[in-house]
């Protein structure tokens, strides 16, 4: 835990005045959450008690029990929502779906229990609240103890088998599989820096999926009131206040993460420039610097498709404000950045400056769109410009006024923002670095304090960011990137990892937290290569930066307080090794687009656990030191300092490296070898890997020993929401031949000029093309378009 002295040393850069103004908020808050506190004193506990009757009701049926209610209703035969009662029902924020069709159940007296079920599963609701979930053969898939309050609080137990694992609950620095831990509910920021087992973190996502060997499941609380879930030989989960409403659904991950998704939203596809790189650092104070970063990327052959502007371009910290000073001519620099195919995204920070001289807060002020007390004033915390007032976000009138401020940059040329401290953060010298319990909140006309409104408080900020891009820009996607939020932010913002520590115990933990956030319904994350808080070795930076080459968003950022780290700062033979990892990235863009299309589609993330194809290997339910992007590549970083190979468990199926096109088979271990110029990489058998070149298309192949396969391209204008196309690629091996098949859907024009298609691992005697034979030189062929093309090989 962040000392005091930690704390005021963090904040130092804006001011000692501010350093000691964190020990006076700290103590004005705690004042404030002694008064919240002695007016929800518990008192006892209090069990459902014996059951007195129940009701069918649509999908579902009613239950009353001598102290509770509870409601088992299906909205799909794989989904029910239980809800046990008293307390506020939760505000609808984190769901997109709420209509959902009428389901044919079955409701059947057993003895002590009555069950209700579907084809799917089945509910069993005993005498004293036991419920058991039963698949259709009878078989237990979870056992739940029946719940207990006290005062305001819900707290319910699982039981759970030896051998089961449980995922998901978003931001979290600990392994893959989360049994033995406990997990606060409740958004924070760390402090500046975090490292492995540092919890609560910036989002937390009441949603888990259990795998064990009866089946799996996924959980969502709706419960957005501070909580916690306790996995030990039992899993206990507590809420502070609320109804206890849940959702469970039953499947393999793929359908619980669609299932999920159709319930809580799915992301938008995003623009297409918003998977290549992006390149931030606070510190870069003006715009000459920023100009002297792109000139070193274009002077290095670089890539590059992003700046990002940390709070430097703000005059005094001020949101929606530019330093005329620094950045002069801002709207000369996004145009300057445009030419060159760099789009520009600025940060923000929720804290209004106090300053009766700033519009926003005067206008704010005169719209009545702040936090306030119980009192009726104004709610203050401390933050980068000093004392700010906080939009109340659960308030429509407030995200309509805070989304118009948006035009003022995007009318400058800014492309994509980046919310921060949006927990919503305050600086404190000790305690919850959070605003007072007691605020109120507005929550759409129901009221209520922080401790509902505090989870929901980065969501609905992102949501009328998102809703104010829709507006000023119909034809363009919008894209933000958020360090807080809950469930359904999906459909607003990407997420990036936050501030952590530049060490190797920290990127071996990404990969965990980047798995953990897919499995919670977030596809779209990447942490800061290298770290936030520290400042990494070139051997470290480079593992890091190789990582991160095959996630979702590839950002490197940095502290204003650690050394520089755009790729040339680190010399040779770094540079160049940085650089090959730069062009495969930008070659992999047709199949990242192409996922982020599935994730837009279906939910599913493109960071995958290895056991995601596979619930039945056990030896891969544990596994967080390698990954799938997509269903086609597997990757294998070097997490170890000084390593030269490592061990990696295999999957089922057949694989070739992708260096060298060597067959490996699975299931089974195998060693690898990793200079520092590559980390093991591996294809799939039966794909077709697109690759970008330029103005042409590659299809490399990779043909199946086995199975067909089949794979998909996707493709429009890389934003906005024109026609698409859909590109199928199906592969069939037969003895010496291989056969690729093309099918076409789709009213956008075929992007490329030329296509070359690369055969990898048999050797190619013979070509046709649509029964044409053409020649295989240099490895390759380069057509236009096809309907089939017949390799004949050998090997």
């Amino acid at each position: 835990m962040e000392s005091i002295w930690d704390t005021l040393r963090s904040i130092s850069s804006v001011g000692m005045a501010n350093a000691f103004r964190t020990i006076r908020y700290a103590l004005q808050r705690d004042r404030s959450d002694r008064r919240h506190r002695r007016m929800k004193r518990p008192s006892h506990i209090i069990k459902p008690g014996k059951l007195n009757n129940y009701d069918p009701i649509e999908s579902g049926a009613r239950f009353n029990f001598a102290d509770a209610k509870l409601e088992v209703k299906f909205l799909a035969p794989d989904l029910v929502r239980i809800t046990w009662e008293p307390g506020p029902l939760p505000p609808p924020y984190a769901l997109e779906k709420t209509d959902w069709v009428v389901v044919d159940i079955e409701a059947r007296n057993r003895g002590t229990s009555y069950g209700v079920g579907t084809s799917q599963f089945e509910v069993l609701v005993s005498e004293d609240g036991d419920l058991k979930y039963l698949d259709p053969d009878g078989n237990l898939l979870r056992e739940e103890r029946p719940p207990s309050r006290r005062g305001d609080s819900w707290s319910i137990q699982v039981d759970m088998t030896p051998d089961e694992h449980i995922y998901g609950l978003g931001d979290r620095s600990a392994p893959l599989n989360l049994r033995n831990g406990s997990y606060r509910m409740w958004n924070s920021d760390p402090g500046g820096s975090f490292g492995p087992g540092d919890d609560p973190l910036y989002l937390n996502i009441p949603t888990y999926l259990s795998l064990h060997s009866r089946g799996c499941t996924l959980v969502f609380y709706e419960n957005s009131f501070d909580g916690t879930i306790k996995i030990e030989s039992q899993m206990e989960i507590a809420f502070s206040g609320g109804a206890l409403r849940y959702y469970l659904m039953v499947g393999t991950p793929t359908q619980l993460l669609e299932r999920y998704t159709e319930l809580t939203g799915r992301p938008g596809l995003p623009p297409r420039w918003a998977l290549g790189y992006h390149q931030s650092r606070w510190g870069y104070k003006s715009e000459q610097m920023v100009r002297e970063v792109v000139a070193g990327f274009k002077d290095h052959a670089l890539p590059l498709s992003v700046i990002h502007l940390d709070i430097d371009y703000m005059d005094g910290y001020r949101v929606f404000t530019v330093d005329s000073e620094c950045f002069p001519d801002l709207t000369g620099l996004a145009q300057e950045l445009e030419t060159q195919g760099i789009k520009m995204v600025t940060i923000l920070d929720p804290g209004v400056k106090h300053d009766a001289q700033f519009d926003v807060y005067s206008k704010g002020l005169a719209e009545d769109v702040f936090c306030k007390h119980p009192d009726g004033k104004t709610t203050y915390g401390l933050v980068w410009p000093g004392w700010c007032a906080f939009p109340d976000f659960t308030r429509a009138e407030t995200r309509a006024w805070w989304g118009s401020y948006y035009r003022r940059l995007l009318d400058i040329g800014v492309a994509g923002f980046w919310h921060d401290m949006n927990e919503p953060a305050a600086f404190a010298a000790w305690g919850d670095c959070t605003l007072p319990l007691n605020t109120r909140h507005d929550l759409d006309g129901r009221e209520g304090d922080h401790g509902q409104a505090h989870n929901l408080y980065g969501l609905l900020m992102n949501r009328s960011g998102y809703e104010a891009l829709r507006k000023f820009h119909p034809d363009r996607r919008p894209w933000i990137v958020s360090r807080s939020g809950w469930a359904g932010v999906q459909r607003y913002a990407w997420h990036w990892t936050g501030d952590v520590e530049s060490t190797w115990q920290s990127l071996r933990m990404t990969i965990s937290m980047i798995l953990n956030l897919g499995l919670s319904g977030i596809p779209f994350v990447g942490p800061d290569i290298g770290g936030f808080s520290g400042s990494p070795n070139a051997e470290l930076y480079v593992r890091w930066f190789q990582l991160a080459t095959f996630l979702p968003f590839f950002r490197t950022h940095s502290s204003v307080h650690t050394s520089r780290r755009e790729p040339w700062t680190f010399g040779e033979p770094y540079l160049t090794i940085l650089r090959e990892f730069l062009t495969i990235r930008y070659k992999l863009l047709p199949y990242l687009y192409t996922l982020a299309w599935y994730a837009n589609q279906y939910g599913q993330p493109l960071v995958r656990p290895l056991f995601w194809y596979d619930v039945k290997d056990r030896g891969l339910w544990g596994i967080d030191d390698a990954f799938l992007l997509g269903e086609n590549l597997l990757v294998a970083p070097i997490l170890e300092e000084s390593a030269s190979s490592r061990k990696l468990v295999l999957p089922r199926g057949n694989w070739y490296n992708f260096w060298d096109d060597t067959l490996l088979r699975g299931p089974g271990e195998v060693e690898l070898d990793a200079s520092l110029e590559r980390i093991p990489l591996l294809v799939s058998a039966g794909c077709v890997l697109p690759m970008d070149k330029d103005d042409a298309l590659e299809l490399h192949i990779y043909p199946p020993v086995e199975d067909p396969g089949r794979s998909l391209l996707y493709s429009d204008e890389g934003d906005g929401y024109g026609d698409s196309r859909s590109d199928f690629f199906e592969l069939t091996r037969e003895g010496d031949k291989v056969d690729l098949q093309w099918v076409k859907e789709g009213q956008y024009p075929f992007p490329y000029s030329t296509i070359e298609i690369h055969m990898h691992g048999p050797q190619v005697t013979r070509v046709h093309v649509d029964e044409q034979e053409v020649p295989y030189k240099d490895n390759r062929i380069c057509v236009h378009m096809f309907n089939q093309i017949r390799f004949q090989v050998r090997g």
